[in-house]
């Protein structure tokens, strides 16, 4: 809940050019989307939560942030060019709408929405406003062996890739929890949480523009005590360009491992294949970013850990400023957003 990777700081901009404000603290991941933003030059500047003791943890971080009253009073700032934000997850598209109202950009710790009403209402907003709502898909934009799959592939290291298969274990930890977390209403979902990562990395490494849910299920195998939630999920997909995409999420990730989850992703190439062991490799080494190649040349094993950086968040504050599409385009963004929301609402619920 608390990731966020340090990168090594990579500025695109002078001091004081890109000013944005933190709002809403209630998933740790907000600290990964402010760290991010802050090596690539950016300034957090103000923080606003109705928790004065999470505005104080989060200034431990982040000295510079002034405290605000309000989100309105966030919304007033005049130099505000975006605002970053980790609200409970059905919380998170009317914010955003309310952001892009304002004339601001909004940066969202994924998934951005849990139903596809929000959705349709941020697409219109994001129309209308001409403002960008850019969200924190984490398992590839900060992890540098999935950034480096996506290079590779880009560079045609496996040919035409024709499957994506995503693995997400994640640790439950109840104790840690927060009440909503357990909420179908407000979490929306095990596709839709966690899924939404697996499904926007089919989209870049396949290169597809858009893709259909073939099957899903979901379960609660191991939770019972909290009957809306959900700890397993999985999903096939088919991509318009002939890719297909099998996914795995869960939250049984067991006790004994080193790391809150043995994120994996497996990309099968027509003249090659990719594995990315994203946060350990089992076993025998507890660093993360971990990249295995296999080609037509030979078997290769690539460390990523401190070598390949974090380009997204440069690239998203070159784009707000300069309004252009480089980090990731608003389709993608969206699209990668409804496969989820759709996954989830076909998905057969096993008992």
């Amino acid at each position: 809940m608390n990731y966020a990777p340090v990168g090594k700081p990579s500025p695109v901009v002078k001091p004081g050019e890109f000013v944005f404000a933190a709002a809403a603290l209630d998933h740790g991941h907000i600290y990964g989307q402010c760290q991010g933003l802050t090596e690539a030059g950016g300034e957090c500047r103000y923080v606003f939560d109705p928790d004065a003791a999470k505005v104080e943890k989060f200034r431990e971080k982040f000295p510079a942030a002034k405290a605000l009253r309000s989100m309105d009073e966030v919304l007033a700032q005049k130099d505000v060019q975006l605002v970053a934000s980790a609200a409970v997850p059905n919380e998170r598209g009317p914010l955003g709408c309310n952001v892009l109202d304002a004339g601001k950009d909004y940066f969202t710790d994924k998934a951005p929405f849990t139903t596809l009403a929000q959705l349709d209402a941020a697409r219109a907003t994001v129309r209308r406003t001409g403002k960008k709502y850019a969200v924190y898909y984490s398992e590839r934009l900060h992890v540098e062996a999935s950034v480096r799959a996506g290079q590779l592939i880009a560079q045609g290291a496996i040919g035409r890739v024709v499957q994506v298969m995503g693995m997400g274990p994640h640790r439950s930890n109840p104790s840690t929890r927060p009440a909503w977390f357990w909420s179908r209403e407000k979490m929306g979902g095990i596709l839709i949480d966690i899924g939404s990562h697996q499904f926007e990395q089919f989209l870049t490494y396949s290169g597809a523009k858009s893709a259909r849910i073939v099957h899903a299920a979901v379960a609660n195998y191991h939770h019972k005590q909290f009957p809306e939630f959900e700890d397993w999920g999985q999903a096939n997909l088919i991509a318009d360009n002939g890719a297909t995409n099998y996914v795995r999420v869960d939250w049984l990730n067991p006790q004994g491992l080193r790391t809150w989850g043995d994120g994996r992703t497996f990309i099968l190439g027509t003249e090659g294949y990719i594995e990315v062991r994203k946060y350990l490799n089992v076993g025998a080494d507890p660093e993360g970013d971990q990249l295995f190649l296999v080609d037509n040349k030979g078997e290769h094993h690539i460390r990523c850990h401190g070598e390949v950086g974090f380009p997204y968040f440069g690239q998203l504050i070159l784009d707000c400023l300069h309004r252009t599409e480089n980090a990731m385009t608003q389709e993608h963004t969206f699209h990668a957003a409804a496969l989820s929301l759709e996954a989830q609402s076909v998905a057969i619920q096993i008992e």
